[in-house]
């Protein structure tokens, strides 16, 4: 009997265990010692990304009574200084390196002067992660392993889910770890959430005691699992892609069938048009809640993007164009008009990021989650691509210029392209008396740089475009191939997230569209990747309604950060991005993350009224909890539900903004909403369409 095999060169694969018996200590020890039996083997492979090492691992319980606990399968590695990638949950140490005396807490790993966020080691149940692997890489190596995220009975039989079982089988959650002490991986049956669960940054649970997050083997059961191992060489952190791309392809289920793109586009900006204007103030609601008395009320929660504004009111002018709605088109110009005539402060030259009390101001709803009272980079520059958006749609698709839009963003460009430090990157807040930058350190700033970029390609001036491009080379070094990006959402204190990335997508598609340097497009992909390891390719199965009653994928979705632990659609945005990079480049990969990520934003929406126990047809929230994380919103009962029941327009946004963008012209979107309607498409007989 072996617990303890050598896989590679340096590398170790140890059966260990922990039993649930109240008097049992926490450690986890030798299944020996336990009293089971073990034999592990390698069946295969070579340890490469594409053909991993096969284990497999025999436990047999041999005792006169029942054993109940976790298994541990834990792979070490002869290491120094390892980096860890857990898809969606840690990404290098989680910068741990970083000073943690902010005020939003998530997993770190450190092994000096650990407290309370920072841990040497992590274990989380499986639908924590995107991908069912858990890897690390150091001397130029990667190593690490991938096995099925859950447990499920077929037949009376329990063993390792596979992508084509019914969701119906489902037995039981899996678990993955890492250890910065160890330097090792690991793979669990049952599972433990230790030392801490995260429901959100304010809702830490300490290390619960074993319950039925257990496994239990009876006297003479015997249990047999796989486990695929990777030991491969890679000079740079992206290398670890090339096993989470295949661990995709092993793994992947398609999104449940929803409704096509153009039903998806009418059904949410149709709700969002009536439900959510706020006419007294030419703009959209946050959120809208139904009264329990009946009818709805509005929060107004205005920004000028990011959560709210330009985020809903250009995908809204863009869906209007497309459907060829007029009185949707004219609120959706106001709120643009709106922000471009009055939300800019003198001082600065910035527009100010949000609107309360009858004022333009900086100090929005997240003031309180950042260090320095400022206009943010982040808000700023995704204001100014998203107006460069509509002005370049209305153009092409009504032929009508807006001479005040354009002069608006070629104002606020000069201001932040002024105040980007030696390295080229752009500020992370901005003073509100002068426009100087107060602080870096962001990957959320690349949004001045998207919308540099895309000011160049629609002006066709390429004045400034060397700056921009020592500016894009900056963050691909600093953030992209480290896989390690943060300072996207403003209420994450800098946590790694996969939003700031849509920013550096975004600005390296029209650095391309301008040079057509071949490079870029290789940084796009690298960028695409590091959103991908957000992104699930396989639908998890939810425990908690309404998510779980309906059939709810999450196969296309993206997690917000290693903060926000829940499932959110400012993915969907790079649905263009990933059509301008398939135009140009012939990638199966690519094509097929494309297409879960147009089929999740068709059934995440209710497509009838109260399809997600809430609100009506077309209405959608931006929370979707696909694990434990963020389940803190309940039913009228005080029962969890697994998603925020209001309407959010911004979240409606995104699919509207993936969908009627460029995909609409690459996939034809238009010829099925022509044959649904009694006319064709406002402008669609016009313009010259997109440029790709």
């Amino acid at each position: 009997m072996l617990d303890t095999i050598e896989i590679d060169d340096g590398v170790e694969l140890a059966l260990r265990a922990r039993c649930a018996d109240a008097t049992a200590s926490t450690a986890y020890v030798s299944v020996l010692d336990h009293g089971l039996e073990c034999e592990t083997a390698v069946v295969g492979g070579s340890g490469a990304p594409a053909d991993p090492y096969s284990v497999t691992v025999h436990v047999a319980n041999r005792r006169s009574g029942p054993w109940r606990g976790v298994l541990h399968a834990e792979l070490t590695f002869r290491c120094d200084e390892p980096r860890f990638f857990l898809p969606a949950f840690m990404y290098g140490r989680n910068r741990g390196e970083a000073p943690q005396g902010g005020k939003i807490e998530f997993p770190r790993l450190r092994r000096e002067r650990v407290e309370r966020p920072s841990s040497s080691w992590w274990m989380v149940r499986s639908d924590r992660l995107s991908h069912p692997a858990a890897l690390m890489r150091d001397r130029d190596r990667v190593v690490g392993l991938s096995a099925a995220p859950y447990l499920v009975q077929v037949d009376g039989l329990t063993r390792q889910m596979t992508p084509s079982d019914p969701a119906e089988a489902f037995h039981q959650f899996a678990g993955f770890t890492c250890s910065l002490e160890r330097g090792s991986v690991g793979y669990t049956l049952g599972y433990e959430n230790a030392p801490l669960m995260f429901v959100n940054s304010a809702i830490v649970h300490e290390r619960a005691p074993l319950g039925e997050n257990v496994i239990e083997l009876a006297p003479g059961e015997e249990l047999r699992f796989t486990v695929q191992v990777y030991s491969y060489d890679s000079p740079g952190a992206l290398g670890v892609n090339r096993a989470l791309e295949q661990v995709y392809w092993r793994y992947h289920q398609a999104p449940r069938a929803g409704s096509s793109p153009e039903v998806t586009v009418r059904d949410l900006a149709s709700a969002v048009h009536e439900h959510a204007w706020l006419p007294e103030l030419s703009a959209y609601a946050g959120f809208v809640f139904e009264e329990e008395t009946g009818g709805h009320r509005a929060n107004e929660l205005l920004s000028i993007s990011w959560t709210n504004g330009l985020v809903v009111a250009t995908p809204m002018l863009l869906a209007s164009l497309r459907l060829g709605e007029e009185g949707m088109r004219a609120r959706a110009l106001a709120c643009i008009d709106n922000i471009v005539e009055n939300s800019r402060n003198p001082a600065s030259g910035l527009p100010y990021d949000s609107y309360a009390d009858g004022r333009w101001r900086v100090d929005g709803w997240w003031f309180d989650g950042v260090n320095a009272r400022g206009h943010s980079g982040y808000i700023v520059g995704q204001a100014l691509y998203l107006v460069l958006k509509a002005l370049q749609y209305e153009r092409e698709l009504a032929g009508t210029a807006h001479e005040a839009w354009e002069a608006f963003v070629g104002q606020a460009l000069r201001v932040v392209e002024a105040a980007t430090n030696s390295d080229g990157e752009y500020p992370y807040m901005l003073s509100e008396s002068t426009g100087a930058a107060l602080e870096y350190d962001s990957l959320g700033g690349a949004w001045c740089l998207a919308a540099g970029a895309y000011h160049r390609w629609l002006t066709n001036d390429r004045r400034g475009l060397e700056a921009l491009l020592e500016s894009e080379a900056h963050y691909h070094h600093a953030y992209i191939e480290q896989m390690e990006c943060y300072g996207g959402p403003l209420d994450t204190d800098k946590a790694v997230d996969s939003e700031g990335v849509v920013a550096y997508i975004k600005a390296v598609r029209y650095l391309h569209a301008l040079t057509k340097d071949p490079v870029l497009l290789d940084h796009l992909r690298d960028a695409l990747d590091y959103e991908f390891s957000f992104r699930f390719g396989y639908n998890t199965p939810v425990q908690v309604p309404p998510l779980s009653t309906i059939g709810w994928s999450s196969c296309g979705g993206t997690v917000t950060s290693t903060a926000n632990p829940h499932v959110h659609p400012m993915g969907s945005t790079l649905i263009g991005e990933m059509s301008y990079y398939l135009a140009h480049k012939d990638d199966g990969y690519v094509t097929r993350r494309l297409e879960d990520a147009v089929a999740w934003g068709n059934q995440t929406y209710n497509r009838y009224d109260r399809e997600f126990d809430h609100g009506l047809k077309g209405w959608m929230s931006e929370r979707f909890c696909h694990s434990e994380g963020l389940l803190k919103q309940t039913y009228p009962d005080g029962s969890l539900a697994s998603t925020w029941f209001c309407l959010m327009p911004w979240a409606s946004g995104c699919i509207l903004d993936g969908l009627v963008g460029d995909y609409w012209d690459m996939a034809g979107v238009a010829a099925g909403v022509a044959r649904s309607n009694d006319e064709a498409p406002f402008g669609a007989a016009s313009g010259p369409g997109i440029r790709l």
